[in-house]
Formats: structure tokens, C-alpha cells, sequence
């Protein structure tokens, strides 16, 4: 496969991504929009890392890969604590979280 095509997809990605981000009121839809974004990154480091020919992309997508893990676990936790409390995963209700 060309490098333009592997480009085209993480820009796909990364868009969608963006776009969810931006538009949902879900927490777990926002949190499922931060991993394509994170996702897109990855394809787009292990593209230039075949291009290249080295293994430097290889390694950062894995450091991705592990902050991306983690991003999971906090956002997922603090999903269930705000279910827990009020009963809702709007993002709408989360003004009210000041200190």
C-alpha cells in the first residue's frame, strides 16, 4: 500500500474523532472518539516508521498504545462515579464538578 493511503485513513479517523468529540453529550461516546483520534496517531507513526525503514514509529505507537490504556481506565472510572452520583453520563450535568 501507498503512504498517501495509510495518510487518508488516519485523516479519516482523526476527523471522525474530532467530530465526536465535539458533538456528543455521551462520556463513554467521547471516550470512544479520544481513541480513534489516538488510533489515527498510530497508524500515521507506523506509516512514516515503514517508509523509513526504522523502528522508531513502532515504539511510540506503543507508548500510544499504553497512554491510551490508561486514558481508559481513569475515563472509564470516573464514567461509573459520575453514573453512580447522579444517574446520568451526560456531559451537559458536568458543570456542576467545581470544586
Amino acid at each position: 500500500m501507498l503512504l498517501n493511503q495509510f495518510l487518508i485513513l488516519g485523516a479519516v479517523l482523526f476527523s471522525i474523532g474530532v467530530y465526536g468529540v465535539i458533538a456528543r453529550r455521551n462520556a463513554v461516546l467521547v471516550l470512544m472518539s479520544i481513541e480513534l483520534i489516538l488510533n489515527s496517531v498510530n497508524i500515521n507513526l507506523l506509516a512514516f516508521s515503514l517508509r523509513s525503514g526504522t523502528a522508531d514509529g513502532h515504539t511510540f505507537a506503543l507508548y500510544v498504545i499504553a497512554v491510551a490504556a490508561a486514558e481508559v481506565g481513569v475515563g472509564l472510572a470516573m464514567v461509573l462515579l459520575m453514573y453512580r452520583n447522579r444517574r446520568s453520563i451526560g456531559l451537559d450535568e458536568l458543570a456542576e464538578m467545581k470544586g
